[in-house]
């Protein structure tokens, strides 16, 4: 059930990427990292349809969280590029050629290889708070910084940025989801909403959002997604073998193959995320506008 609960996440969270950019991609550039880019978005239907399919994502994630360790089910939630691949294709009538045929196996590969040589199983919590602190203040203050080198960076790398910063906000925030979904489930209602954990889930959340949508407005799905993808798994596990007990086998052996899996997830969401199906940008989003009716 974890693994269909991730998969099914991922497919949301891929289609609803791809419908986000494409919305995003008319925003005016004076709303960059403002939320008025927010305001201004939910007057988009096609975006609202994308957040709604992230939700839905995010939802099938939270559960896939609360039943498996975060380092099982992030490897799990990185394919979503697989189905933003699918969606981006369907629009562009791109085949699929070398490149993408090589992306799509590097990253299911990847995947496959990391999950069956670490054998990600649960351990104790981790009950030193300053642990805890650390590697959240690292990942938080990491994205923070990023976002706003990305102000000051040059057109081409300022998306990447902030999808590298988005991403690890969202890794912190799955960290964040399955301690607060242990918490409902052992201590109920009442202890669950008088603790910080929820609510800093929220404000991740947004702040991850508004990063992610500026980075779809300034630049095309190519530069952005990638990145995204990349930084969210590599922060999640971090969280979870950091201070949520995840255990990974630690045999010289399964670690260079998880090692492996691991490089190859990357190489996989660079090749996927820069193919030519994936939406150049204003070209893509014309074509989009031409297609609607009058």
């Amino acid at each position: 059930m974890v693994f269909a609960f991730a998969v099914s996440a991922a497919c949301c969270l891929g289609i609803g990427f791809v419908l986000q950019q494409n919305a995003a991609q008319r925003a005016p550039m004076s709303d960059f990292l403002s939320l008025r880019l927010l305001l201004d978005l939910v007057r988009m239907p096609r975006w609202l349809t994308g957040i709604g399919m992230m939700v839905c994502g995010m939802v099938l994630g939270a559960i896939a969280l609360s039943q498996g360790e975060v380092s099982l089910v992030e490897p799990l939630l990185a394919t979503n590029l697989l189905f933003a691949m699918a969606l981006s294709r369907w629009q562009t009538r791109q085949p699929l050629g070398r490149s993408g045929w090589g992306g799509l196996w590097l990253l299911a590969g990847g995947v496959a290889a990391f999950i069956v040589a670490g054998q990600p199983h649960g351990g104790a919590t981790v009950t030193d708070p300053l642990r805890h602190w650390l590697i959240i203040g690292i990942m938080i203050g990491g994205a923070l910084a990023l976002a706003a080198a990305s102000k000051r960076a040059r057109m081409s790398i300022e998306a990447p940025l902030l999808a590298v910063a988005a991403g690890m906000l969202y890794g912190v925030q799955d960290a964040l989801t399955r301690v607060s979904g242990k918490q409902l489930s052992k201590e109920g209602l009442t202890a669950f909403f008088l603790s910080w954990q929820p609510y800093a889930v929220l404000a991740l959340g947004l702040t991850a959002l508004l990063f992610v949508q500026s980075a779809f407005e300034t630049a095309p799905l190519r530069m952005s997604l990638p990145a995204l993808t990349a930084a969210q798994p590599l922060a999640g596990i971090a969280c979870g073998v950091g201070f949520l007990g995840d255990r990974l086998d630690t045999s010289p052996g399964a670690l260079a193959w998880q090692v492996t899996g691991l490089v190859a997830i990357v190489i996989g969401i660079v090749l996927i995320g820069r193919h030519p199906a994936m939406p150049s940008g204003t070209a893509e989003v014309d074509r989009v506008r031409d297609l609607q009716p009058h």
